[in-house]
C-alpha cells in the first residue's frame, strides 16, 4: 500500500499536494514538504544505500545534515546529474530520479558485500601495509583497483547545464540557524534596528523544533511560536531570511561563506533561475545558533537498517507524520529519547521496550512509560541486533551480566547524548574548551566578533536556548534588550549522555560496533590505532578514517575520541580533538565556481588595437588574461624570421608596439608621494613633477614583488605602471597596506589598466615618427629628456606622453583614452611606415630587453631573488629610513655570500641557444645528482648580436665573469662563458638619442 507508514491527521504537512517520484526504478508517492528521507520512509524503504568498505546494507540514520548513510545520486537527464546528495536534506518533487549509490548489480544484492566476510583482512590501516609489494603491482594492479573501489556515487560524464550566482552582502549581525536560538537571536537584533540576514539550511526556519510537540512558547507550541517569528522577520526591511542555505565556511573578519539552493527542490526550475548560488557575507557581528548533533550508541549491529537517532524519528513523526516502524525499540543514555518513545506511543506505534544504558533513568520517565505500558530496561545494554536488509530484533543484556534477551522490532531509536555544533565557531579559529562535567567542547575564547548561543553553546533546554538566543541577538546589535523574553514550557530534555559504548564493544572476532558509518570504522578500529601507537586522535583519525567521510564525523568524532582515551588512560582534552575544516556540509564545485566556467572561466581581455593586429596577421599569446601580438610575420616568415627582422628594424629605424596590457594605477592624494616611499625602494618625495623613475617593489621578506615605471604628473599625482600579469596583485598590494599599516594616509588608489591604451615607439627615429602628431609638447632633449613624463595632445586627443624605453632605444610611451587607441595607433603607424619603421610583438620586446639585460619580473626572478641579486641596488633609496621590504633585506641570509645574482651566458658556439629553465652546473661529468649552480632565465637568438644570448641566475655570478661553465641537455653538455648581463650597446649611448 503506497505511504503505509503515513499517519494520518499527524505531522505539519498533512493535506499537502501528492507528487510522485522514483527510487533505483521504482515508483513511489510523496507529499509536498517531504524529504527524500521521509517520503521513502513513509513508504516503508529502510535500505537505502551500502557502506564504502565492507559495502553493508546501511539505512536513514538521521533527519538532517549530519546524514552519513542516506547519499543518494539525483538525476534530472544527463547533464544533470548529482552525487552523493543527502537524502534527509534533498525534498521531493514531483518526477524526481534518485539511485542508490556504491553497489552492484542491485542494492538488495551486492556482490561486494563479500568484503563483509573479509573484513579481518581489511582491518584498520591496511591499505598503509597492504599495496608495498611487489613495486610493479603498484601501477598494474593496486592504483586500479583502488581508484574504481573509491567514492560512492558515480561523477556526471557531461558539462553541467545548470547556471550558478554569486553575491556578497553585508550585515550588522549574521545569524547562522534558524532554530529557536536563531530565531530569537534575529528578534532580538532586528528589534534594536540592526540590519539582519538569517541562514538556515532546511527549506523553512524551526530547526530542532519541527520534531517538537510538547512544549510551549507564550502558550502557543513552539513550532507555532517559530513560524509566528518567522513571519515578523519576514515583514522587516531590516531582515533577510535566506532558508535552503547552509553556512559551510567561516573566514577571516567575519566572512562567512553560504550556499543557497535555489531549484533542487523545483520539479521544473526556470531556466533562468541559478540552481545554487554563494554568498559571501561580511558582518560586523556573527551569532552562531548552529544546535547539535544527536549521536548514536555504540554496540554490535548498530549499523543495520531501521537503526536511526531518536531525534530523527521524533521528527519524521511530528513535522512528516511518518512512523519509522510498527514496533520500535529504544536504546538510549540520556533524557530526550524518552520523549521520542512517548510520542510514537501517543501516535498508536508500539515500543517494545525502552534500554537505558543508565542504573537510574528519571523516576518519571519511568513511571510513564510503566503508565503506558513500555517495558523499560535500566542499566542494561543493547549488545547486538538481528535482520538482513532491516533490522528485526535486539539483544539486550544487564550490564554486567550475562542473561540476553532478544527483543522484536523493526525499528530502533538511538541518543547517547548531543555533541554542541561547534564546527564553524573552530573555523573561525576559535578555542575550544572541554566541559569536564558534561564531557562536551564547548565554544571558549574566540578572536572574531562572534557569540555563540543555543545548544551549539552548550544549552540543555529550550528555554535556556530561548534566553540565550534573545540575550546574543541584542548584544550582536551593542543594544539592551527592554522586551521580556517568552515564557517556554519545557518539552524535551537534553541531558549530558555518554561517550563511547556502554560495554566494551571492540571485543570478539566478527563484532562491529559502528563509530563512524560511512567509512566503516569500528570501536575496534579505533583500538588497534591505539595499539600500534597512535596517541593523537589526529593520528587515530588518519589511521582508521574517522571523520574523514562526507559527513566530517558529526555523528562519530566524540565516540572516537572517548574510545581512544579510555584506552590510553587519559583525559579526553590531553588525546586531542580534530581539526574542524570547511566545508561543514559538502558544496558543489558549481556553487564554488558560480559563472567561471566555459568562457568565463577566464576571461579574454583585447586591447583596443587587437583588431587592427589581427588584421596584420599577427600571431597571439596568451599573456595573464590578455591576448597580445606575438609576432607579424610577412612574406611567409616563420616566428624566427618574423622576430629576427622586428628587431633589426627597431634598432635601425624604429618599432611601435602595443603595450596597453601594462598595469596603471593612478595613486592621489596628499600623501601619495609619502606612501610611495613606503611601497617601494625608490625614494619620490624630491621626484620633480614631469619626471619619471624605475620602480622596484619587494614583499615582506625583502624579494621582488613587482615593477614598473612611475611618474609624476602632480605634487599629489602619480601614474604608475605594473607588469601585465602583476597588476591585480600590486594594486591589492598597495590596497592591503594602505587600509592596514597606513590607514591615516590621504590616498586613493585607482586602477586605470582599461582606461588607458598605450603605444610605445622605440628606435632612433622614434621622435621623428610621433612629432608630427604631438600638440603642445616640446620633444627636444634639452626640454624632454629621457625618464620624463608630459600631458598634451596627440592626434588631437588627450594624452600623456612618456619618454622611456624597454629596449635601450630612444623610445616613447603614448598613453591615450582607450576609444581613440586605435585610431591614434593608426596615424602613428602611418608616419612610422614612412621611416622604414614596422609593428612589432612581445617575442621582440623580450629579446631587445634581454640585449639591455632589462629583467621580467617573475622570468628573470623567482620569488627568492632581491634587488641586489639582479643589479639593482642603486634602485633603493641611501636615505630612506623605512619601505615594505626593508627589515627582510637585512637578514644575514640576504647578504651572505652563495645567493644566485643575474649574469649572461655566451655559448662558446654562438649558434647554440640554450632552453630556459635549463641547469647550469661547473663539471658535466659528474656523477648524478650534479650541483646545480644556477639557471637560465631568458634565452633568445639575437640578430643585433649575430649570436644567442642568454640571462641566468647563478651562485655568486658577480665573481664568475669570464668562468667557463655548463648546461646539461639531452644532447650533450653546452659549454657557457660568463658574461655581463649588458650584449649591446653597454654604454647605453642610444637610449639618449
Amino acid at each position: 500500500m503506497a505511504e503505509a507508514f503515513r499517519i494520518r491527521g499527524a505531522g505539519r504537512i498533512d493535506g499537502a499536494r501528492g507528487v510522485r517520484f522514483s527510487f533505483d526504478g521504482q515508483s513511489y508517492r510523496g507529499i509536498e514538504g517531504d524529504t527524500l528521507a521521509s517520503a521513502l520512509l513513509a513508504n516503508g524503504v529502510h535500505l537505502v544505500g551500502r557502506s564504502f568498505k565492507y559495502h553493508r546494507p546501511r539505512g536513514i540514520v538521521s533527519a538532517g545534515a549530519e546524514e552519513p548513510n542516506a547519499l543518494v545520486g539525483i538525476r534530472r537527464d544527463r547533464s544533470r546529474q548529482t552525487p552523493n546528495v543527502r537524502a534527509t536534506v534533498q525534498e521531493v518533487y514531483d518526477g524526481l530520479v534518485a539511485i542508490s549509490q556504491n553497489r552492484w548489480p542491485s542494492l538488495a544484492f551486492d556482490v561486494r558485500a563479500v568484503n563483509d566476510l573479509a573484513s579481518p583482512f581489511f582491518s584498520a590501516g591496511f591499505y598503509y601495509k597492504t599495496f608495498m609489494w611487489p613495486k610493479a603491482a603498484w601501477e598494474r594492479f593496486y592504483e586500479p583497483f583502488i581508484r574504481r573501489a573509491a567514492g560512492l556515487g558515480v561523477a556526471p560524464d557531461r558539462a553541467d547545464a545548470d547556471c550558478y550566482s554569486n553575491r556578497f552582502a553585508h550585515c550588522d549581525v549574521l545569524v547562522v540557524g534558524g532554530g529557536a536560538a536563531g530565531l530569537a537571536a534575529a528578534l532580538a537584533a532586528s528589534d534594536a534596528g540592526a540590519s539582519v540576514i538569517l541562514a538556515d539550511e532546511q527549506a523553512e526556519t524551526g530547526g530542532a523544533l519541527r520534531g517538537e510537540k510538547t512544549a510551549l512558547v507564550d502558550g502557543k507550541s513552539a513550532w507555532e511560536w517559530a513560524k509566528e517569528a518567522t513571519e515578523t522577520l519576514a515583514q522587516r526591511a531590516n531582515v533577510r531570511i535566506l532558508t535552503r542555505t547552509a553556512a559551510f565556511g567561516y573566514y577571516a573578519q567575519n566572512m562567512v561563506a553560504l550556499s543557497e539552493r535555489r531549484t533542487d527542490h523545483l520539479a521544473e526550475p526556470p531556466t533562468d533561475m541559478p540552481r545554487e548560488r554563494l554568498w559571501q557575507v561580511r558582518a560586523a557581528r556573527v551569532v552562531l545558533a548552529t544546535g547539535a548533533i544527536e549521536r548514536p550508541m555504540v554496540f554490535p549491529g548498530n549499523d543495520r537498517p531501521g537503526v536511526m537517532l531518536a531525534s530523527a524519528a521524533r521528527c519524521y513523526l511530528n513535522h512528516y507524520g511518518v512512523a519509522v516502524g510498527r514496533r520500535v525499540g529504544v536504546y538510549t543514555a540520556e533524557d530526550s529519547a524518552w520523549q521520542a518513545a512517548f510520542d510514537l506511543k501517543g501516535a498508536g506505534i508500539d515500543v517494545s521496550a525502552i534500554v537505558d544504558s543508565r542504573s537510574s533513568p528519571p523516576e518519571d520517565f519511568v513511571e510513564r512509560a510503566t503508565a503506558l505500558g513500555i517495558e523499560c530496561l535500566s542499566g542494561h545494554a543493547v549488545t547486538g541486533t538481528s535482520g538482513r536488509l532491516r533490522i528485526s530484533s535486539l539483544k539486550a543484556r544487564r550490564i554486567g551480566g550475562t542473561a540476553i534477551r532478544d527483543i522484536a522490532c523493526d525499528a530502533l531509536l538511538t541518543s547517547s547524548g548531543w555533541t554542541p555544533s561547534v564546527h564553524l565557531f573552530s573555523q573561525s579559529r576559535g578555542k575550544l574548551v572541554f566541559d569536564a562535567d558534561s564531557q562536551r567542547f564547548l565554544p571558549g575564547e574566540g578572536p572574531q566578533d562572534c557569540i555563540s548561543a543555543g545548544a551549539c553553546a552548550g544549552a540543555l533546554s529550550l528555554a535556556e536556548a530561548v534566553e540565550q538566543g534573545f540575550r546574543a541577538g541584542a548584544a550582536a546589535s551593542g543594544k539592551r534588550r527592554r522586551k521580556p523574553v517568552p515564557m517556554v514550557t519545557e518539552g524535551a530534555s537534553w541531558s549530558e549522555g555518554a561517550l563511547g559504548p556502554a560495554e566494551d564493544a571492540s571485543n570478539g572476532a566478527f563484532a562491529k560496533a559502528f563509530v563512524d558509518f560511512q567509512n566503516d570504522v569500528t570501536a575496534k578500529d579505533i583500538a588497534q590505532a591505539v595499539r600500534e601507537g597512535m596517541r593523537s586522535i589526529e593520528h587515530v583519525k588518519r589511521f582508521t578514517t574517522t571523520g574523514m567521510a562526507t559527513d566530517q564525523g558529526k555523528t562519530s568524532n566524540m565516540h572516537g575520541l572517548a574510545i581512544a582515551a579510555g584506552i590510553l588512560r587519559k583525559p579526553i582534552p590531553e588525546v586531542g580533538l580534530t581539526t574542524f575544516r570547511a566545508p561543514y556540509t559538502p558544496v558543489t564545485f558549481g556553487a564554488l565556481a558560480g559563472h567561471a566556467r566555459g568562457a568565463l572561466f577566464e576571461p579574454v581581455r583585447r586591447t583596443p588595437i587587437h583588431d587592427w593586429a589581427n588584421m596584420q596577421g599577427a600571431v597571439f599569446e596568451d599573456v595573464g588574461q590578455w591576448k597580445r601580438a606575438r609576432y607579424f610575420p610577412q612574406d611567409g616568415e616563420d616566428m624566427h624570421g618574423a622576430v629576427a627582422r622586428e628587431c633589426r628594424t627597431v634598432r635601425e629605424s624604429a618599432g611601435v608596439f602595443d603595450a596597453s596590457t601594462l598595469g596603471k594605477i593612478e595613486v592621489t592624494g596628499p600623501d601619495a608621494a609619502a606612501f610611495l616611499e613606503m611601497i617601494y625602494t625608490n625614494p619620490w618625495s624630491k621626484l620633480a613633477v614631469g619626471r619619471c623613475r624605475y620602480g622596484v617593489m619587494l614583499r615582506e621578506d625583502g624579494f621582488i614583488f613587482d615593477d614598473g615605471v612611475v611618474g609624476r604628473l602632480a605634487e599629489d599625482r602619480f601614474h604608475v605602471t605594473t607588469t601585465t600579469g602583476g597588476a591585480p596583485r600590486v594594486l591589492h598590494h598597495m590596497e592591503d597596506y594602505l587600509q592596514t599599516e597606513f590607514p591615516k594616509m590621504r590616498v586613493y588608489l585607482t586602477s586605470t589598466t582599461e582606461q588607458w591604451a598605450v603605444i610605445a615607439v622605440q628606435g632612433p627615429k622614434s621622435r621623428d615618427i610621433i612629432a608630427p602628431l604631438v600638440e603642445g609638447v616640446d620633444l627636444s632633449d634639452a626640454t624632454m629628456p629621457h625618464m620624463s613624463v608630459r600631458e598634451g595632445k596627440v592626434c588631437g586627443v588627450p594624452a600623456r606622453i612618456f619618454r622611456m624605453s624597454f629596449t635601450g632605444e630612444r623610445g616613447f610611451e603614448i598613453n591615450v583614452p582607450a576609444d581613440f587607441g586605435r585610431a591614434v595607433w593608426e596615424e602613428i603607424f602611418a608616419e612610422a611606415q614612412k621611416t622604414g619603421a614596422c609593428a612589432y610583438g612581445t617575442e621582440t620586446m623580450h629579446v631587445l630587453r634581454a640585449e639591455k639585460g632589462y629583467i621580467i619580473v617573475g622570468q628573470d626572478t623567482d620569488g627568492t631573488v632581491t634587488p641586489h641579486d639582479v643589479g639593482l641596488a642603486w634602485a633603493i633609496g641611501k636615505n630612506k629610513t623605512d619601505f615594505v621590504g626593508m627589515r627582510g633585506l637585512m637578514r644575514s641570509d640576504l647578504a651572505a655570500g652563495g645567493r644566485k645574482q643575474l649574469v649572461g651566458l655566451k655559448t662558446i658556439d654562438p649558434r647554440t641557444v640554450l632552453e630556459e629553465g635549463a641547469q647550469i652546473v661547473a663539471d658535466p661529468n659528474e656523477p648524478v645528482p650534479m650541483t646545480m649552480i644556477g639557471h637560465v632565465t631568458s634565452a633568445y637568438w639575437s640578430e643585433n648580436c649575430g649570436r644567442s644570448i642568454a640571462l641566468a641566475l647563478l651562485k655568486d655570478g658577480a665573481s664568475r665573469i669570464g668562468e667557463r661553465l655548463f648546461v646539461p641537455m639531452p644532447d650533450g653538455a653546452v659549454n657557457v662563458e660568463v658574461c655581463r648581463p649588458v650584449f649591446f650597446d653597454e654604454e647605453g649611448g642610444r637610449l639618449h638619442g
